[in-house]
C-alpha cells in the first residue's frame, strides 16, 4: 500500500503490548496533588480575605489554627498522591511476570533486547544532547504547518500507545506581557540570538512562576519556600528583557518576543525531517528547572547529587578535582561493570561528560574519540560500542569566556544551523554503517536554555541518594522537573505508521511522559542494567517504540540545513574586556579542564588548586583553558586534536 494510501487508526498500526499502568501514573500523582494542593490555597486565600473583610458570624478560627488546618489538608493531598503512586507501581510489579509470560515476541531478550522471534536486537545505542532549546522552539510549529493567517497548525501523526491518528502537542496561543506590551507565540525564531537567555535555577523560576530574582546579575538568589511555587510560565519575556538590559543590546531589547519564538520547517529542516519521519516524543522534559551542568549529569547518572546550578566559585574547585562523583555512580560505570563497551565521541577538547569521576587518563586515551571519527569507525564491522554518547563542540567557549560562535551545540549564542549539520552528521553515520539494523539513537536536549514552553513541568521523583549540600544553593529537593525538550527516537525499528497527508505529517507522536532518567531506564531495559537512583528506577522507558515487525525502510541521508547567512568569526577572537569577571558557563569549563589536568599531572594537584581557585576573568581564564587544551592534545586525548582519520581504534 502507499504511504497515501494507508489505514489510520489502531487497525493500521503493529501489535504491541498493552500500555502498563506506569504510563499515566504520574500524570494521575500529577493532578491529584497540584489539585488538591490548589484548592487548599484557595482556600487558605478566602479565609485570610474573610478575616480581613471582618466578619466574626463565621466563626472563623484563629489564624494559627487555620494554617495548619491549611498545611495538613496540602500535606494530605501529597501524601494520598504518593500512596498512589506507589500503589500503581506495586501493582504494575506485581503484573510485569505475567505480561512476560504471554508477551511472545514483545518480551525483552536480554542484552540488546527486547530481541523475541522477528523483533529487533538493540546492540548499540547513540546519544546525541544538544543545547538549549525548549520543544516548543525547536519543534512546535517546524513539525506543523503555518497558515495564510499566521495560524500555526500542529503536525498530525500516530499515536504509538492506540494507534489513533493524533497532533504534536505544540505552543498554541501562548502569551507573555511585560511593561504593558503583550508577546504572543510566533513562527520564525532567530538563527543566532543577541542575547543568551538566562536559565540558572532563579531565572527558570522568574520564568516559570514569576518569583522575583535578588542581587546582581547572575548572582543566581531569590527566594525559594521549598515547594515549587505556581507554574504560570508568564515571566519569559520579563527575564529576557532583564538580561538584555544588563548587557546593553539593543538587538535584544528591540526583540525582546524572540524567546517566544518557534523555528519553521525551512529553518530547522533536519531535525524537523528526523521528528517526521521516526518517533517524536512531547512529553519530554529536563530533569529540573536549571542550567546545564545538573541536568547533564542527570543524563549520566540519573543524579545531580544535590547541585542545582551551575558549578559555584572557582575557590571551591578543589574538592572536585577527582571529578564529580555519585553514590550510584554513572551509566558508565554500570556498562563496564557488566562487560558492555561503552565509547564518547566529542566534538573538543573539554566535553562536559568527561568531569565525571571515573574518566581517567586511560579511559580518555581508549575511549574518547573525535565526532569527526565516528562515520569512519562504525564503517567497520566490529564496532563494539554497546553505548556511544556524542557531546558537540562549544565553539570559542574554551577560549574566550562565553563565546559559542563556531560551535556545533544550537547554544542559543551560535548558529542553530551549524547544530543541524551535526544532527545530519550522527544519524547518516550510523544510517550507512553495517550496524543501522541493530542501532537506536536518541537526540535530544539538555534543557531549554531559557526559551518559552506552554506545557508546565509536572512534578518529579527525587533520585533519593546522597547529595552534597554545598552544591545544593537553593535548598531544591528534586521534586519537579524541568522545561520540556525536544526529543526524538530513530531505528529502523520504529513502525512507519502515518496519517495525513505525505511529506506534511509525522509518524509517531509519543505522548508518554518522559524526562532524562528515560534515557537510562530504556538502556537498563536493553542491557540488563539496574537503575542508579529512584528518579530513573520510576521513569517510563521507551522500548515501545521499537515495535516493527522488520526493519523498515528509511532515508539514507537528512535534508541539508538552512542556510542562515551567519559568519561565525573566523578562528578564536580577543575578548573584548580580558578583565570581566567571569560568568557561570566559563566557571563551568574550567572546572572541567582542572579536573582533566589533574588527570594528566596528579603529582601537581595542590598547584592546579591554586592555580584555579585564583582565576578572575575571561583574559587568565582563556590562557588556562588554551594551556590544558594542549597538554591534552599532547598526550594524545582524541577530541583535543584534530580527527585520526583511522577507521578504529
Amino acid at each position: 500500500m502507499a504511504r497515501s494510501e494507508r489505514a489510520t487508526g489502531p487497525e493500521a498500526c503493529c501489535p504491541r503490548p498493552r500500555p502498563t499502568l506506569l504510563d499515566r501514573r504520574d500524570e494521575w500523582r500529577a493532578r491529584l496533588v497540584e489539585d488538591g494542593v490548589a484548592r487548599t490555597r484557595a482556600a487558605r486565600t478566602r479565609l485570610a480575605a474573610w478575616r480581613r473583610a471582618g466578619r466574626p458570624a463565621l466563626r472563623l478560627p484563629p489564624a494559627a489554627l487555620a494554617a495548619l488546618a491549611c498545611r495538613t489538608a496540602a500535606g494530605g493531598c501529597r501524601s494520598a498522591g504518593w500512596l498512589l503512586y506507589w500503589g500503581l507501581t506495586l501493582a504494575d510489579r506485581l503484573r510485569r511476570p505475567l505480561r512476560r509470560r504471554t508477551s511472545g515476541a514483545n518480551a525483552p531478550g536480554g542484552p540488546g533486547g527486547p530481541g523475541g522471534p522477528g523483533g529487533p536486537t538493540i546492540r548499540h545505542v547513540f546519544v546525541l544532547v544538544l543545547e538549549n532549546r525548549s520543544f516548543d522552539h525547536m519543534l512546535g510549529v517546524s513539525t506543523g504547518s503555518v497558515a495564510p493567517d499566521g495560524t500555526l497548525l500542529p503536525g498530525v501523526g500516530v499515536d504509538p500507545v492506540t494507534g489513533a491518528a493524533t497532533t504534536v502537542d505544540g505552543p498554541g496561543l501562548g502569551l507573555n506581557t511585560h511593561a504593558g506590551t503583550d508577546y504572543r507565540v510566533r513562527a520564525g525564531a532567530p538563527f543566532v540570538m543577541p542575547v543568551d537567555p538566562p536559565h540558572e535555577f532563579c531565572d527558570v523560576q522568574l520564568q516559570l512562576a514569576g518569583t522575583p530574582i535578588s542581587g546582581r546579575p547572575h548572582d543566581d538568589r531569590c527566594a525559594y519556600p521549598g515547594e515549587y511555587p505556581p507554574i504560570t510560565l508568564g515571566g519569559f519575556v520579563r527575564n529576557y528583557a532583564n538580561e538584555a538590559a544588563v548587557k546593553g543590546s539593543a538587538a535584544g531589547l528591540a526583540d525582546l518576543g524572540a524567546v517566544l519564538a518557534c523555528f519553521t520547517d525551512r529553518q530547522v529542516p533536519v531535525l524537523s525531517a528526523l521528528a517526521r519521519e521516526f518517533a517524536l516524543c512531547d512529553r519530554w522534559f529536563s530533569a529540573l528547572p536549571g542550567p546545564t551542568w545538573p541536568n547533564r549529569f542527570f543524563l549520566h547518572a540519573a543524579s545531580s547529587a544535590g547541585l542545582d546550578r551551575s558549578p559555584g566559585p572557582l575557590a571551591t574547585a578543589g574538592s572536585k578535582l577527582d571529578g564529580y562523583h555519585f553514590e550510584h555512580g554513572t551509566i558508565y560505570q554500570a556498562l563496564s561493570a557488566k562487560g558492555l563497551p561503552w565509547r564518547v565521541y566529542a566534538g573538543d577538547a573539554l566535553p562536559q561528560v568527561s568531569a565525571l569521576a571515573g574518566m581517567d587518563l586511560p579511559t580518555l586515551l581508549t575511549r574518547y574519540h573525535h565526532v569527526d571519527d565516528l562515520a569512519a569507525h562504525l564503517r567497520r564491522p566490529h564496532y563494539d560500542a554497546a553505548y556511544t554518547f556524542v557531546e558537540p563542540a562549544y565553539g570559542h567557549v574554551l577560549t574566550h569566556g562565553a563565546d559559542f560562535q563556531g560551535g556545533s551545540s544550537q547554544h542559543p549564542l551560535d548558529d542553530v544551523t551549524r547544530g543541524e549539520a551535526l544532527i545530519k552528521q550522527v544519524y547518516e553515520a550510523i544510517r550507512q554503517s553495517p550496524h543501522w539494523e541493530s542501532s537506536l539513537l536518541v537526540v535530544t536536549y539538555d534543557e531549554h536554555g531559557g526559551f518559552y514552553d506552554h506545557v508546565p513541568p509536572p512534578t518529579a521523583v527525587p533520585p533519593g541518594d546522597l547529595t552534597d549540600p554545598a552544591e545544593n544553593a537553593h535548598g531544591f529537593r528534586f521534586d519537579r522537573q524541568g522545561v520540556r525538550v525536544p526529543a526524538v527516537v530513530v531505528s529502523p525499528w520504529v513502525p512507519d505508521l502515518r496519517s495525513g497527508t505525505p511529506g506534511q505529517t509525522c509518524n509517531l507522536v509519543d505522548h508518554t511522559q518522559y524526562d532524562h532518567g528515560s534515557l537510562l531506564a530504556t538502556v537498563q531495559q536493553l542491557f540488563g542494567l539496574d537503575p542508579l537512583t529512584q528518579r530513573d528506577r520510576h521513569a517510563n522507558h521507551f522500548a515501545h517504540l521499537l515495535s516493527a515487525p522488520a526493519p523498515r525502510r528509511s532515508p539514507r541521508t537528512l535534508p541539508q540545513p538552512a542556510d542562515s547567512g551567519f559568519v561565525p568569526t573566523e578562528g578564536p577572537p580577543e575578548p573584548a574586556d580580558p578583565e570581566q569577571p567571569l560568568g557561570p558557563t566559563a566557571r563551568g569549563f574550567l572546572q572541567t579542564a582542572a579536573i582533566l589536568h589533574t588527570r594528566l599531572e596528579p603529582e601537581q594537584r595542590e598547584r592546579i588548586r591554586q592555580r584555579v581557585g585564583a582565576i578572575g576573568t575571561v583574559g587568565e581564564a582563556g590562557g588556562y583553558l588554551a594551556e590544558v587544551r594542549a597538554k591534552l592534545a599532547g598526550r594524545g586525548v582524541r577530541p583535543a586534536g584534530a580527527p585520526s582519520g583511522e577507521e578504529t581504534r
